[in-house]
């Protein structure tokens, strides 16, 4: 099974072989850009499923982030006001 690489311009994703140099120096030149992901697969299909996949994966993690980030402080305060609460008594 070889190594896929992707060059995307836009929404446009390409899959080409790590070994198609050729290939790879002529999508630069027309704009792509490639990603820094590199997929082992049987096949490019199945190398561009991955692909998507790393993506939404990524995309969820960054979601998952930002909300525990902006609840943290909430909770912080919530629990500092609890704990004045208790020692006043």
């Amino acid at each position: 099974m070889p190594d896929y690489c992707f060059f995307q311009k836009g929404q446009k994703v390409i899959v080409l072989e790590r070994s198609a140099t050729d290939k790879a120096s002529q999508l630069t030149a027309e704009g792509y850009e490639r990603q820094f992901e590199e997929v082992y697969a049987a096949n490019e299909e199945n190398a561009l499923s991955r692909f998507v996949d790393i993506r939404r994966n990524n995309k969820i993690d960054r979601n998952n982030f930002l909300a525990g980030a902006g609840t943290m402080p909430l909770i912080g305060f919530l629990a500092a006001a609890l704990a004045s609460l208790f020692r006043k008594k």
